[in-house]
């Protein structure tokens, strides 16, 4: 191990930077940048603790990487996954497509995080740390209540042990075959209800809450799945400035006919 033995206070950035060097000889930026995060949490629980006096490595920058991938069903598409998907797992794959949950979230959904007479959603343990609140849809609800609870645990969707799923990989490789989907994963589930909305005109700061990213950058990664959303933002002006030429177009025409009318007038 790189920094076997090492002390958190004797960890040092020019550590950690040749760290990163040697680690991007086996593995991918992405990787090196999620063990950057890991190590910062360490640091960062470390300062909390009182067990180090400050976080040494936070400005330690994170790797450059091509995020480019943006894989999504199209409705056809989502239309076949759900049919090919075996008992268990459609549950999950509908709460998954109408809700953007990561894959972490869904497995670990609890039923006392459910309430399905306000149709909300409450996830308290995220990626980024804050609590969040998703609304149900009809298709989500129909979902939920269509899954058995297990009489021994508080997970939605877990094994008759009780225990939560960590995985559905065998099942969802199922069920994409027998759709003839194609170079798709789980977490595409979630950038395709991310897609649809954007494509559908949803606005990208909405998606952007229920995605539960931190910043818009990360949603705008969508905005050129709908190629017309400058277009109506702008057609909404046009609609504003029609209205207005609109009254002053009347005004203008009252003013010819009271016009017309005192010329009839002064020749009467």
């Amino acid at each position: 191990m790189f920094f076997a033995e090492k002390y958190l206070y004797e960890i040092t950035p020019l550590m950690v930077e040749k760290y990163k060097a040697e680690r991007l000889k086996n593995v991918s930026p992405a990787t090196v940048n999620r063990e950057m995060n890991v190590l910062k949490n360490i640091f960062t629980k470390a300062v909390e603790w009182k067990n180090l006096t400050e976080n040494t490595i936070k400005k330690v920058k994170l790797l450059r990487t091509k995020n480019r991938r943006l894989r999504y069903l199209e409705s056809e598409e989502i239309t076949k996954l759900i049919e090919n998907s075996a008992k268990h797992l459609k549950p999950i794959i509908i709460v998954a497509l109408n809700t953007g949950m990561r894959r972490g979230e869904i497995f670990g959904l609890k039923w006392q995080n459910i309430d399905i007479k306000r149709g909300i959603i409450y996830l308290l343990d995220t990626k980024n740390g804050e609590k969040r609140e998703l609304p149900m849809n009809d298709a989500v609800k129909k979902a939920l209540i269509g899954v058995r609870k297990n009489p021994i645990s508080s997970y939605v969707f877990c094994n008759p042990n009780g225990k939560p799923y960590q995985d559905t990989k065998r099942a969802f490789h199922t069920a994409l075959n027998k759709a003839g989907i194609k170079n798709f994963r789980f977490h595409d589930l979630r950038h395709t209800f991310a897609s649809q909305l954007v494509m559908l005109g949803v606005d990208l700061n909405t998606v952007r809450e229920l995605l539960g990213h931190k910043t818009i950058e990360m949603t705008l990664r969508y905005s050129h799945l709908s190629p017309s959303h400058k277009k109506r933002a702008t057609d909404l002006l046009s609609t504003k400035f029609d209205t207005k030429t609109t009254q002053l177009e009347k005004k203008q025409i009252n003013a010819e006919k009271v016009t017309s009318v005192t010329l009839l007038n002064n020749y009467s």
